[in-house]
């Protein structure tokens, strides 16, 4: 059972739930991503509505994401206690985006166990904050839903790790897009198309849940491949990298196939990639976020 206390978010819990918010905000607004939704769905009416209800409905995790960074500051440990908490503020940001219009699901996972992790750790570098999500998800959640999720559901038919598992191993496809992004940068790539690395990074290996439902294993191995082909090619700072990645967007497209646990796991790693926060403080004692 949770506390019946007001949660009261300190500046610091603020500047973390909008530093994650900032996180989610730019994988929407990445492009091009490979089967996702991003901004090229404004010219085309059949994306429009989903581009920009993603846009719209990402804020509206911001108030439980604070809530998570208090209810962690508070604890001070991951605790049973502490999982127990987060998992019911989560159920209650679920609903809450739902009437925003829906999403994010995946990325809440990443973002809440890191949040919460950041909030245990303010000092710490991004990889020390992703190895701690470990010990936040060695612990049960027991109000969690009795009725497995479709995520849950496909993990166990196909043998994946899903969404549990990432975050019970510390988060493996966070800190590989965390080493891409820092590799792409060194390399002389543009934000953009380090980003766009590390999604393809995480998609090359990660046995997303979502595509194991619509594409079945050999699809995703398929989108595994290509990705994998698209970082071979040079990645997308080179031109055969980008001409490799519009032909796998146009595959995905074609299929209807979209690697949303992905990108979930590549909004956890820019949110890591922006920590830690308290070199960024404001004149009057806030925080803010600090773009690249």
């Amino acid at each position: 059972m949770t506390s019946s206390r007001p949660m009261t978010s300190s500046h610091e819990d603020q500047a973390l739930a909008r530093t994650a918010v900032d996180a989610l905000v730019g994988q929407i607004a990445l492009l091009p991503k490979p089967g996702l939704p991003d901004p090229r769905d404004l010219g085309a009416g059949a994306g429009l509505r989903d581009h920009r209800t993603l846009r719209w409905s990402a804020a509206a995790l911001e108030p439980g994401l604070a809530a998570m960074a208090s209810a962690a500051r508070r604890a001070g440990a991951p605790t049973p206690r502490l999982r127990a908490e987060l998992g019911a503020i989560g159920r209650s940001i679920e609903r809450t985006v739902a009437r925003a219009g829906g999403g994010h699901r995946g990325a809440l996972w990443a973002l809440g166990h890191l949040v919460a992790a950041a909030a245990l750790e303010p000092d710490a570098r991004a990889a020390d904050v992703v190895a701690l999500t470990r010990s936040l998800a060695a612990h049960p959640d027991r109000g969690a839903p009795r009725r497995p999720s479709r995520g849950s559901s496909v993990s166990v038919t196909f043998g994946a790790a899903g969404a549990r598992g990432e975050a019970r191993a510390g988060f493996p496809h966070v800190r590989r897009a965390l080493v891409a992004l820092a590799g792409a940068r060194d390399a002389g790539a543009t934000e953009p198309q380090a980003r766009l690395d590390a999604l393809l990074t995480v998609m090359s290996t990660l046995q997303d849940t979502e595509l194991l439902y619509t594409a079945g294993p050999f699809g995703l191995r398929q989108v595994q491949a290509e990705a994998r082909g698209v970082l071979e090619s040079g990645g997308t700072a080179t031109d055969a990298g980008a001409a490799a990645l519009v032909a796998l967007d146009s595959s995905l497209h074609a299929r209807g196939w979209s690697p949303r646990g992905s990108a979930g796991l590549l909004a956890g790693a820019l949110f890591a990639d922006a920590l830690p926060l308290r070199a960024r403080r404001t004149p009057c004692g806030g925080f803010r976020s600090v773009p690249r």
